[in-house]
C-alpha cells in the first residue's frame, strides 16, 4: 500500500478528531495530518463578530530528507490554497 511513495495524507476528521500527529510511514518522508473542520467565532475586517469553518493540519517531515522550513512553508502554501482556491490557477 505505501511502496513506491514519498508522501502520505491521514484524514481524521471524520472521526470528530480536531487535531493530531501522524508517524511517518518509512520509507516515505512526510505525512499530512488533517482535522476535522468545525465553526469558529472569528472577527472579520470591520472588526465584527463572524463564524469561520477551521480545520487543523499538520506535516510530520523526515529531517534527514525533508529540512523543517521547507515544510513549513508547504504548510503555509497549502492553508492559501484552501483558503483561496482560485490562488491554484495562478500558481
Amino acid at each position: 500500500e505505501y511502496q513506491g511513495g514519498g508522501f502520505s495524507i491521514s484524514n481524521l476528521g471524520m472521526y470528530s478528531i480536531k487535531s493530531f500527529y501522524a508517524i511517518i510511514n518509512p520509507p516515505q518522508s512526510c505525512i499530512l495530518s488533517i482535522g476535522n473542520t468545525r465553526e469558529t467565532p472569528m472577527f472579520d475586517k470591520n472588526g465584527n463578530v463572524i463564524k469561520k469553518h477551521v480545520m487543523n493540519i499538520s506535516l510530520s517531515c523526515d529531517h534527514r530528507v525533508v529540512d523543517g522550513a521547507t515544510g513549513a512553508i508547504f504548510l503555509n502554501t497549502l492553508k492559501e490554497f484552501i483558503e483561496n482556491p482560485s490562488l491554484m490557477i495562478c500558481y
